[in-house]
């Protein structure tokens, strides 16, 4: 690629970012204006507090985007994970050391499976994950089909704790960001997804390990969910095999309104950021001027046409 292209791609890439900062301002006025309560300390630490679980899926949803696929069972995950964690700890309160582990373990383990479906079947992720999410989906439900079990103190400490005033999830959060932008950038493996996302054909010419690229960059979605589930179990204190089906499309949201492309190859972790920031303001302000859920749902899926249709646009 030559250096004009590349920093014709930088310079789209920075104005998404510069669009989604300006919009979080704006964000901030508005909520100013609407609510003498949305810029108080305690609704910013209970914004920083709610970012964990819509920023880990994201960020999972953003390895996998770069690689021109999408994930649709990261939200089945994230519910069968929670019910996991809050029956095994109801009935062992003892071993967090170990509940915590086998969640992340299974999780990776059931992204690498999406993964390797994806290459060995030659079938869009699309309907390969579809099938994965109803299939956890189904089985989870098959086990518990409300929502039950609970945590003990120590592990919902984990969702609460605060250090200087911050949520230790927002801390969390940002070092897992930071880490994860350094590897993309960084690495050869992680500049790898960007090649192969973009080309897969040319990164095979090129004599990258494509394939196992794809399976890592699933790997990664489902360790993200993992650890998304962790945060809200402790969070919630209970087990919801319904609790993730929303974080399916509220995953994608944050990636396309970042400036990732769907199609691959193109954007980054620091606009997914942006675009969690942005997803989760917006909808507390829509509950601080009491707009439904239901129009919530109808204005997230505008949000992600609007951006497409955008990016799309600058594209051509």
């Amino acid at each position: 690629m030559s250096a004009i292209a590349m920093d014709i791609r930088r310079n789209r890439l920075m104005l998404s970012y510069l669009i989604v900062a300006v919009l979080l301002v704006l964000l901030a006025v508005a909520g100013g204006f609407l609510s003498d309560r949305f810029l108080t300390w305690r609704n910013i630490g209970n914004l920083l507090q709610q970012l964990i679980v819509l920023g880990m899926v994201s960020l999972g949803q953003t390895f996998v985007v770069l690689m021109g696929g999408i994930d649709l069972a990261i939200g089945s995950l994230v519910g069968a994970l929670t019910v996991f964690l809050a029956n095994f700890l109801e009935w062992r309160p003892d071993l967090i050391w170990l509940a915590l582990p086998l969640a992340l373990i299974a999780a990776t383990g059931v992204g690498a499976i999406n993964g390797l479906l994806t290459v060995v079947l030659r079938v869009h992720p699309l309907i390969v994950t579809l099938g994965m999410s109803s299939i956890i989906f189904g089985g989870t439900l098959m086990y518990r089909k409300e929502p039950g079990g609970s945590v003990p103190r120590a592990f919902a400490d984990i969702a609460y704790t605060k250090v200087g005033g911050i949520p230790i999830s927002a801390i969390v959060l940002v070092v897992i960001f930071v880490l994860a932008g350094l590897w993309l950038q960084r690495t050869r493996t992680g500049r790898s997804i960007y090649f192969a996302g973009g080309d897969r054909e040319a990164a095979r010419l090129n004599g990258l390990p494509v394939d196992r690229i794809v399976v890592l960059a699933y790997a990664l979605s489902g360790l993200c969910a993992g650890i998304a589930a962790i945060f809200l179990t402790a969070r919630t204190g209970v087990g919801d095999p319904r609790i993730g089906v929303a974080l399916t499309l509220q995953s994608v949201t944050p990636v396309v309104v970042g400036g990732t492309i769907l199609a691959g190859g193109r954007g980054g972790v620091l606009g997914t950021f942006l675009g969690v920031l942005l997803v989760t303001m917006l909808n507390s302000l829509l509950n601080f001027v009491n707009v439904s859920s239901y129009y919530q749902w109808v204005i997230q899926g505008l949000i992600i046409l609007i951006a497409v249709g955008i990016h799309s646009s600058r594209r051509k």
